[in-house]
């Protein structure tokens, strides 16, 4: 039996985690599985894994308020290695591009711990875009004994940087397994959204969903994407513009100075999943700088503009399910008028096959391990 350490900091780890814990605790004879909860997000952490019934069986609570990367680097080298040493895992799971993921990994490396990297192989060959995700996945694939790819390009991604072709696995991504445990649970009993939206919803009324919230945004980037909001609230005054706010400073104060006197923009507080897939399965579109979102939003139908200048995940825009729009206001409210103001353009993006997975990626992963 193996025990497996899964290591989570912030809520779309959590969420892309849950299944992968699932597949393999629905394997007692070959795993013995420890969750473990850094904090790095923590408001947003615990009801994201209660959404899934989960319970994490370590709690560090690294994040500590405005504190720099290195600070929370060097709160989480510290936490991370002493749980190694107390826990002795074989195995370390990790998912992503956080500093959680990084620095775990590297602790793990430094024990001689095998790492398994869940959603490996994702590069726009930029280190400072996204920044620093782009540098943690690096390191991460450096020192991962496995690659658990979600696409075909991912798998192509790490053969060039000569990972051994035996240690990568293309399974998916395991967030369309995510939204596919918890969709039909929302349509059939669906949770309760804050009571402006759920009057949207009741009205019929397009939904535009707004999440923001990278750090290489900050600043005149994310003025940018708030101007264009704003031009496109006024430009289509019957819509409305729902906006779930991250918790970071950086972001909450010129959102809300902002946006906040706009009467058909809806800053809310982040949603629990649940509540958030919902809206998502309400909206007409959305806008993003999130990676995960790109994955849910074609598992929905949805069109999805990307408020990035590049993407780590460009299967969705070469299928035509995404689109690229940067952080030009000008870009932004060109493409979302477009979509709101013709529906065929909506239905070009909508009807597309997802190419991010068939929502069968955790029970790979977990058969994959079962065999190492």
């Amino acid at each position: 039996m193996k025990k497996i350490l899964v290591i989570a900091g912030t809520r779309p780890e959590a969420v892309k985690m849950a299944p992968v814990v699932h597949a393999l605790r629905g394997r007692p004879a070959d795993f013995a599985v420890q969750l473990c909860s850094t904090g790095q997000h923590r408001q947003m952490l615990e009801q994201t894994f209660a959404d899934f019934g989960l319970v994490p069986d370590v709690a560090l609570n690294v994040m500590s308020g405005n504190q720099t990367l290195s600070m929370l680097s060097a709160r989480l080298f510290e936490a991370v290695d002493a749980l190694l040493a107390d826990s002795t895992p074989d195995v370390v799971l990790v998912q992503g591009d956080t500093t959680t993921v990084q620095v775990a990994s590297l602790c793990a490396f430094y024990r001689g711990i095998a790492v398994g990297h869940v959603e490996a192989g994702l590069r726009t060959w930029n280190l400072r875009s996204p920044f620093p995700e782009e540098l943690n996945r690096r390191v991460t694939g450096l020192v991962a004994r496995w690659h658990y790819a979600p696409t075909d390009l991912a798998r192509d991604n790490l053969l060039l940087e000569r990972v051994p072709a035996q240690a990568i696995t293309v399974c998916g991504n395991t967030v369309v397994d995510a939204l596919y445990m918890t969709l039909e649970s929302v349509r059939r009993d669906p949770p309760v959204l804050p009571p402006r939206v759920e009057a949207a919803i009741a009205e019929g009324r397009q939904i535009v969903l707004v999440t923001g919230h990278r750090r290489e945004s900050f600043g005149e980037g994310l003025r940018n994407i708030c101007t264009a909001l704003i031009q496109v609230a006024r430009s289509m005054p019957q819509a409305r513009i729902v906006y779930p706010v991250h918790l970071n400073p950086n972001v909450q104060g010129p959102v809300h100075e902002l946006l906040g006197a706009e009467p058909n923009i809806f800053l809310e507080d982040p949603l629990p999943y649940k509540a958030f897939v919902r809206l998502m399965d309400s909206c007409t579109i959305i806008l993003t700088d999130s990676g995960g979102i790109q994955e849910e939003g074609p598992s929905l139908n949805k069109p999805v503009l990307i408020m990035r200048s590049t993407t780590e995940r460009p299967e969705g825009v070469d299928a035509g399910v995404n689109m690229l729009v940067g952080t030009s206001a000008e870009a932004i409210v060109t493409a979302t008028l477009d979509l709101l103001q013709h529906p065929e353009s909506i239905a070009r993006m909508a009807v597309r096959e997802n190419p991010y997975g068939d929502g069968e990626a955790a029970p790979r992963i977990a058969e994959h391990l079962a065999r190492q």
